[in-house]
C-alpha cells in the first residue's frame, strides 16, 4: 500500500529523485507522496496538486510538485523567509512603468507568462503576471494559474484588459490583412518566444485559421518584449508580427484581439505588503491615468478587483 511503504523517491530526503522523471504519473505521484492513487484523484477534483492535461493524459511536472510541497510546509513564522522583490511572468509596457515609477521595490524578471507561474510557485517571485487562454474553456488565466498554484494561497488581481494585433510597418505598405494573409504570402514574421502568453496566444488564433507556427515564415531570432518585437518591424527585419497596440508607436495596427485579461497573482500574505499595496495605490493616480490614454489599447476600468481568491 502507498501509505505504509517507504517510497524510493522520498521527497523529504531526496533519495532516488534523480532517477525520477521530470513529468510523474498518476501512480508515481501517489508513490512520491505517499498516498494512494485514489487520493491523487481526489486532489486533482479539488485542484490543490498542480497537473496538466497537455497531451489528453493526467501528469504531474515534478517541479511544480516540489514546490507545491515546499509551500505546504508548516514552519515556525520566524522561520518563513519571504519571497525575494521580483515581478516574473509577462511582459507588459504599462505595468513595467507602473513598477518603476510607483516606487513598489520589485525589479522586473520579464521571462513569459508560463515561466512567471513558476517562479511563484517556486519561491522566487513575489509577483506575477499572466495572459493565458484556455482553449477549452474560453477562460483567461485562471485554468493555467490553478494548475500551477494549488492548496489556496493565492490571489488572482485583475491589472487590464489589452488590445493584441498584427503590427505593421507604417501604413501598412504591404496591404496585410490579416494572419492567414500575411502566411500565404510568406511575409516574415516575428514571433515571441515559446511559454509567453502572445505566443500561446498567436498558435491558438493560427489554428482557429487552420495553420500551425510551421506555416508561418518567421525571423531568426524571437523578440523577448513587444518593445523588441516592435522593432524587428520598424528595422525591416520582420513584416509584421502580433504585439500590443500599446507598443506599436508610430507604426500600423491591425487589432485581432481586444478583450485580453491580464492578470496579477500573488501569495494572499504579501496582497497586503506594501509592495503591492503601493502599485495599486499608483494605478488610482492621475498620472497613471495620463499612461494609459498616451499608450492606448487598455481598459483599466476594473483594474484591482479580486477574480480569484485561493
Amino acid at each position: 500500500m502507498h501509505d505504509e511503504t517507504p517510497s524510493t523517491a522520498d521527497p523529504a530526503s531526496g533519495h532516488g529523485s534523480a532517477a525520477m522523471p521530470s513529468l510523474l504519473t498518476t501512480a508515481e505521484v501517489a508513490d512520491y507522496l505517499r498516498v494512494k492513487e485514489r487520493t491523487v484523484y481526489e486532489m486533482v477534483a479539488r485542484q490543490t496538486i498542480p497537473f496538466t492535461r497537455a497531451t489528453g493524459k493526467l501528469l504531474f511536472p515534478r517541479r511544480l510538485v516540489d514546490a507545491w510541497l515546499e509551500a505546504q510546509t508548516e514552519l515556525p513564522a520566524a522561520g518563513i523567509a519571504p519571497p525575494p522583490p521580483i515581478y516574473a511572468g509577462s511582459n507588459d509596457p504599462l505595468l513595467e512603468w507602473a513598477l518603476r515609477q510607483s516606487g513598489a521595490g520589485l525589479a522586473v524578471l520579464a521571462s513569459g507568462s508560463m515561466q512567471g507561474l513558476e517562479e511563484l510557485a517556486a519561491g522566487r517571485a513575489a509577483l506575477a503576471g499572466c495572459h493565458l487562454l484556455d482553449p477549452d474553456s474560453g477562460t483567461w488565466n485562471l485554468p493555467a494559474i490553478r494548475a500551477h498554484l494549488s492548496g489556496g494561497r493565492h490571489v488572482v488581481i485583475h491589472w487590464a484588459r489589452r488590445t493584441q494585433g498584427l503590427i505593421t510597418p507604417p501604413g501598412n505598405p504591404k496591404g496585410i490583412s490579416g494572419l492567414h494573409d500575411a502566411a500565404a504570402r510568406g511575409l516574415r514574421f516575428a514571433t515571441r518566444a515559446e511559454g509567453a502568453g502572445s505566443q500561446r496566444l498567436l498558435d491558438l488564433m493560427l489554428s482557429r485559421e487552420g495553420l500551425t507556427a510551421a506555416d508561418l515564415r518567421v525571423t531568426e531570432r524571437p523578440a523577448e518584449t513587444h518593445a523588441d518585437l516592435a522593432a524587428l518591424i520598424e528595422t525591416g527585419e520582420a513584416d509584421c508580427g502580433l504585439g500590443l497596440m500599446a507598443a506599436t508607436g508610430s507604426l500600423g495596427f491591425i487589432p485581432l484581439v481586444d478583450d485580453e485579461q491580464f492578470d496579477l497573482v500573488v501569495a494572499r500574505r504579501d496582497y497586503f505588503e506594501p509592495p503591492m499595496q503601493t502599485l495599486l495605490a499608483f494605478a488610482r493616480s492621475d498620472m497613471f491615468a495620463r499612461r494609459v490614454h498616451h499608450l492606448g489599447g487598455y481598459d483599466v476600468t476594473r483594474l484591482g478587483a479580486v477574480r480569484w481568491n485561493g
